[in-house]
């Protein structure tokens, strides 16, 4: 009697324990479970933790709440400026519906896939390169809109974000570009120069004006020229010597002035100071070797 008694409770406590197994589910943090009772979807969506279900009559699915990322497989395009791409892009999504991602659709994430290929050939047909290539947030916002219209209300999915990832232009293409660019920046560093050489002839202009109603501004350029090349000392300068500055150095030697040219008297030249009178003769001689 007492054998049996044990087998009896042995047998029981498999049994329970087996019901349990059967019966005990645990959802997780970021899962949905979703019961399916004879074929039939339950109303109520199982949070995360342990839940019981009945052995053999229930089902439970759970689904994954996380964002999913899918690489688009590059795909060769047309665009609208009859210009031959390959693209490729990434999509973000998650599912806010549970029972309409399992119940609607049969393996979202490759129906997902599959609407990603179709609506990235059709939106990228329709843009012309350059807008490709500069208004990539556009595409990107466009391409959301076209794949989240059939996915999120029928199927329950939510696509988060869509991103062009690479574009790949031909080699013939690329050339192209890179002169139109290389052509565009030479324009355009000769518009600057040329804007530049415009505003220095206006400043010089001002500057010849300002210099011409003072009669020794000219001579002081000159001596600041000299000194500026005689800085590098790497060249010898050959300066004539004119006579005005003679002229300028005898007034500030404070030397004779010229007499006046009466009627019956030849026309002199000014009476030059003793400094001055001896580079004068020296500039004289030259001149008279040169002749030679």
């Amino acid at each position: 009697m007492g054998v049996a008694v044990a087998i009896a409770v042995v047998i029981v406590v498999v049994l329970v324990a087996l019901v349990l197994s059967l019966s005990v589910r645990l959802v997780q943090q970021y899962q949905r479970g979703v019961v399916f009772r004879f074929g039939r979807v339950l109303d109520r969506i199982r949070q995360p933790g342990f839940h019981l279900i009945i052995p053999v009559a229930d089902r439970m699915v759970r689904v994954s709440m996380q964002t999913t990322v899918i690489g688009v497989p590059a795909q060769g395009v047309i665009t609208r400026d009859n210009v031959t791409l390959t693209v490729d892009a990434v999509v973000y999504y998650r599912v806010v519906d549970p029972v309409k991602a399992l119940v609607n659709v049969r393996d979202y994430p490759s129906a997902v896939l599959q609407v990603a290929q179709t609506a990235l050939r059709s939106v990228i047909g329709k843009a012309d390169l350059d807008t490709l290539l500069r208004d990539r947030d556009r595409i990107n916002a466009e391409l959301k809109s076209v794949i989240d219209a059939p996915t999120e209300k029928p199927w329950g999915l939510l696509i988060e974000r869509v991103e062009v990832k690479d574009v790949a232009l031909p080699e013939g293409m690329k050339r192209s570009m890179s002169r139109q660019a290389e052509a565009e920046r030479e324009r355009r560093a000769r518009v600057i120069a040329a804007d530049g050489e415009f505003q220095a002839s206006r400043r010089l202009a001002d500057a010849s004006r300002a210099m011409a109603n003072t009669p020794g501004a000219y001579q002081l350029r000159l001596l600041q020229t000299v000194v500026d090349v005689a800085a590098e000392k790497n060249s010898t300068l050959v300066m004539p010597f004119p006579v005005e500055l003679l002229k300028f150095f005898n007034a500030f030697t404070g030397g004779e002035q010229a007499a006046p040219v009466g009627p019956g008297r030849a026309e002199q030249g000014p009476t030059l100071g003793p400094t001055t009178e001896t580079v004068a003769a020296a500039a004289e001689g030259d001149g008279h070797r040169r002749e030679r």
